[in-house]
Order: structure tokens, then C-alpha cells, then sequence
């Protein structure tokens, strides 16, 4: 019979390894929304050549596994000469670094898909009445085409970013000691299969949980024309 002393220190253990699982989230989510935003801009820019490289950008990183190109990042790069002596070699040496841009990448290709179709889903008759008001440039941007786009983008964008939450199981794979890393040693320590592997999902559900509420709040936040009213 499993003991509850074993189950509750697997679990601080595993706790103790959240951090690193949500320092690598947080960082490819950020990073990859910079990127996204960029790769959107040159889409929509109708500058051929920068349309060019952001369609070629999406293509690649939405049509190749995630884990290739983690090992394409970690494994890879690593062996070209180049990559060693240039200035970027004590980024690429490092599990941590090489886990957060391989992720930021990849969600950076379907981040930007989400804002390219936000963007267009923004109602051209607002936009037109907006400019026949006087709007025009970073001003019509700002109040009128962000605030739709960013509703329009949200529900999309919070399965984006709960997705990334679950891909950083991949970084195990690379020697990061995230939550999954844990749970597998322990499994190998105590040949204890199945409890080190649940007691991981369901820290991986309950910050999900969490996630999803929060994105729920915001959707109720910035949608004040969807709200139930109470009369």
C-alpha cells in the first residue's frame, strides 16, 4: 500500500521544481508575444519582403514538431563552429536559454496567426467611422483597433498559453530539472511508476486551473458590452 509519507514529499519535491517550470513559461510566453507582435506587423505591413519572412517564420515553426526544434536548438546548434566561437555560445551552452527560445519561437509562430486574425476580424465600419471622427495613425490604433483586436484574441491566445504551460514538459528531455524531470527520477529512484507521474499532472491541472480562471476574468474585464445584465 502506497505511503502517505512517500506521497507528500514526492510532492514537495515536485514543488520544489515548479519554478523552474514556470520561469521557462513565462519567459518563452513573453519573448514569443514580442516576436509574434513583430511577425504580425510584417504580415500585414504590405511590404513584400518582410511579408515574405514572417510567412516563412510561421510556416516553419507551425509545421515542425516542438521537440525537433528543441533539439535542433540544444543539439544542433551547438555543433556548428560558428555557433561555438561567436558571442552567442554562453547562451546556446545553456539548457535554460536553449529550452526558453525554442518555445518562445514555436508559440511566436501561433501567437502571430492569433493577432493576424484579431486584426482582422476588427469591424471595417468602425474603423471607417473612426476616421470619419478624425482618428487616424497610433491614435486609431490605439482606441479604436487594439481594444477590438485584443477581445477578438483572447480566447484563442489563452489556449496558446496554457498549451506552452503543458509543451515545457519537453524541456525534461534537455537536462532542466523542471516538474516532469522530477517525477521521472523519482519514478527510476523508488520504481514507483504511476504516483510521482500523477501527483506532476495534477500540479500541471491545478495551474492550468488557474490560468484559465484568469483569462476568464479577463475576457469579463475588457467585454463589458457581452456581460449578462441584472435588472
Amino acid at each position: 500500500m502506497m505511503s502517505l509519507d512517500f506521497i507528500w514529499l514526492t510532492f514537495l519535491r515536485l514543488i520544489a521544481a515548479l519554478p523552474v517550470t514556470i520561469e521557462v513559461w513565462f519567459l518563452s510566453i513573453l519573448f514569443g508575444g514580442f516576436v509574434a507582435a513583430c511577425v504580425t506587423w510584417m504580415r500585414v505591413s504590405g511590404i513584400l519582403p518582410f511579408s515574405l519572412f514572417a510567412r516563412l517564420f510561421i510556416f516553419i515553426f507551425r509545421g515542425s514538431p516542438l521537440l525537433i526544434q528543441l533539439f535542433i536548438i540544444y543539439y544542433g546548434l551547438p555543433s556548428i563552429p560558428f555557433a561555438r566561437h561567436s558571442f552567442l555560445w554562453p547562451f546556446l551552452r545553456e539548457p535554460f536559454y536553449c529550452a526558453v527560445l525554442s518555445l518562445a519561437l514555436c508559440t511566436a509562430g501561433y501567437t502571430s496567426e492569433i493577432f493576424r486574425g484579431a486584426l482582422a476580424a476588427v469591424p471595417r465600419g468602425q474603423v471607417e467611422a473612426a476616421r470619419a471622427c478624425g482618428m487616424s495613425g497610433f491614435l486609431l490604433f490605439r482606441r479604436i483597433i487594439l481594444p477590438i483586436a485584443a477581445r477578438q484574441a483572447l480566447p484563442a491566445y489563452s489556449t496558446e498559453v496554457i498549451s506552452m504551460t503543458k509543451a515545457t514538459a519537453l524541456v525534461s528531455l534537455i537536462t532542466l530539472w523542471d516538474v516532469l524531470s522530477v517525477a521521472l527520477k523519482i519514478r527510476n529512484d523508488t520504481l514507483i511508476t504511476y504516483t510521482p507521474l500523477l501527483i506532476a499532472g495534477a500540479i500541471y491541472y491545478v495551474f492550468n486551473y488557474i490560468l484559465a480562471r484568469v483569462f476568464v476574468w479577463l475576457e469579463y474585464v475588457v467585454s463589458p458590452h457581452l456581460r449578462r445584465r441584472v435588472y
